[in-house]
């Protein structure tokens, strides 16, 4: 009615300014739907410190999430009042956060890892021995483009990773003959986009205004792009994509299943694999701090726990002679 944006409009176009990930915009914006329904269509200018704490003892008891469900809607909600709203009120540092359980990642062993793999094949099986040989996070691997892989210094640049930032990691020697034979079929079917007249890619930030001709770039394509097209959900362009990882989610899942682990292992478990596997051979913990992309080496330290020791390292009476 005053001609402003409605609210979550606004909110939209401050989590862009920010740079945030379309993931991170629909996760906050909808915490902020539900906060506004949980206190029956209030505006959240209206409320305060009792209606924020009253949501999240909500979401505690009676939705029973977890404490980092109940600190993701904590954060959606401070990025309202303080970036959106411009509210600067003292409870909004004083709302006590839930305390996380700490709990140690899930790692499979050598063998267990071969097996899994060998369950997998095609794309699915690259970019899941990608995950393994390079420690990359699932997102970063399927949103990896073809510029950033060095086969000449057999490194892998991740742009962008969490906590927009950049890292280098290696490029397994194993993989680099199997991933060249990806991309060239991955830039026949490039090639034949670009004929049809299509072909171009989404690009961050403000590089397609920068560089109109950016986006057909082969440099600037997915490593792992998608069967077929889809529809941009920021711009409504009709383009190809990268590899919806649900794709790899799911088929890992069945790999597990059908290699007899009962572990809960999922795509993010080699992560902890490649870590804990190159400790165990004896690398040293802050250069697989670098390659995981870890601020603190705190962060890093959580696999020695995990090594493949027993019970920290220490010999059960049981077992002396």
């Amino acid at each position: 009615m005053d001609g402003k944006p409605r609210l979550l409009d606004q909110m939209r176009d401050r989590i862009r300014v920010k740079h945030y990930s379309i993931r991170t915009e629909q996760v906050y914006c909808d915490w902020v739907k539900q906060f506004i329904r949980f206190h029956q269509y209030r505006h959240p200018a209206e409320m305060g410190a009792a209606e924020v704490e009253a949501f999240l003892t909500d979401l505690a008891v009676r939705r029973k999430v977890s404490a980092s469900t109940q600190n993701q809607a904590l954060a959606a909600l401070l990025f309202l009042y303080k970036q959106v709203l411009a509210v600067e009120l003292p409870w909004l540092n004083e709302v006590v956060r839930a305390k996380g359980p700490e709990r140690l990642p899930v790692v499979l062993s050598v063998e267990e890892v071969r097996r899994v793999l060998g369950g997998l094949d095609g794309e699915l099986w690259l970019a899941c021995s990608l995950l393994y040989g390079t420690g990359m996070r699932l997102m970063e691997v399927v949103r990896l483009r073809v510029k950033d892989v060095d086969f000449a210094r057999s490194e892998i640049l991740v742009r962008d990773g969490k906590g927009m930032k950049d890292r280098v990691t290696m490029l397994p020697h194993s993989l680099e003959q199997l991933l060249r034979r990806h991309l060239a079929v991955v830039r026949a079917t490039h090639k034949t986009e670009l004929e049809a007249g299509r072909g171009d890619v989404w690009l961050p930030f403000a590089l397609e205004r920068k560089y109109p001709n950016a986006a057909r770039d082969w440099g600037w394509q997915y490593v792992f792009p998608a069967a077929g097209l889809s529809v941009d959900p920021r711009s409504g362009a009709v383009r190809r994509h990268h590899l919806d990882e649900k794709r790899i989610q799911r088929g890992f899942k069945r790999a597990v299943r059908e290699a007899g682990i009962v572990k809960p292992a999922t795509p993010h478990t080699l992560r902890h694999c490649f870590a804990t596997h190159l400790l165990e051979s004896g690398q040293d913990i802050r250069t697989v701090q670098e390659l995981l992309g870890h601020a603190d080496v705190k962060t890093t330290m959580i696999y020695t726990h995990v090594l493949n020791r027993g019970g920290l390292g220490v010999l059960s009476p049981l077992d002396r002679p």
